[in-house]
């Protein structure tokens, strides 16, 4: 029985709901059920393809989802143009050395472990992100391990090889089963997402706590 969706804002035109760890943004080769396709259930009548952006099976968080072509057709050039601000947060399994700052690593797939990404200064795609350090507010460990990530590109995998790798932080994020050790869970939530709303105008921003 699929679990009923975690809705955090809606309006007639578009819907931002909260992913579970381990579920799929959309259908893939062997697996049918996903987000994707539980909200096109859900709205059988909306116009267009609904899903505009993806998060990782293991990830947990904030969606956008469109419930016109109009509307969807913005969103993804909001996202393109990168007028979407994101945020997630995440354990470590051990505290950065820095309190924050950015990390600059180009980022392609791994050919001969695939969905592996690695880093490559030769053939990767640029990928940056910003990441703050939070002080004494990690329950999952008595270690100062929490940090929010901001990414400001969306390569896959970003958040994870940039945690993982030496030249990134060193440290991979709890649960991190390709880049890391595996755990109960991927501990990694897209707790903020911001976009100007297709058809107010108006700016959105949507905050879900992360649940580790």
């Amino acid at each position: 029985m699929t679990n009923p969706l975690d809705i955090c804002f809606e309006d007639d035109h578009l819907l931002v709901v909260n992913k579970p760890a381990g579920v799929l943004s959309q259908p893939g080769k062997t697996v049918d059920g996903s987000m994707a396709t539980q909200i096109r259930d859900a709205y059988p009548h909306a116009d267009g393809p609904m899903l505009v952006h993806r998060l990782d099976m293991d990830t947990s968080g904030l969606m956008v989802f469109a419930k016109t072509a109009g509307v969807h057709r913005d969103l993804q050039q909001q996202f393109e143009h990168r007028k979407i601000s994101k945020r997630y947060t995440a354990v470590l399994t051990k505290s950065p050395d820095a309190v924050g700052g950015q990390i600059s690593l180009p980022l392609r797939l791994d050919l001969e472990n695939r969905p592996v990404q690695i880093v490559c200064f030769e053939h990767g795609k640029s990928a940056t992100t910003l990441w703050t350090s939070v002080r004494g507010e990690s329950t999952y460990q008595t270690d100062d391990a929490r940090v929010y990530f901001t990414p400001i590109t969306g390569r896959t995998h970003q958040l994870r090889v940039h945690a993982a790798n030496i030249y990134g932080l060193n440290t991979p994020i709890v649960g991190d089963r390709l880049y890391g050790q595996e755990a109960s869970r991927l501990m990694l939530h897209a707790d903020r997402l911001g976009f100007w709303h297709p058809v107010t105008n108006e700016r959105v921003q949507v905050i879900s706590q992360a649940p580790f």
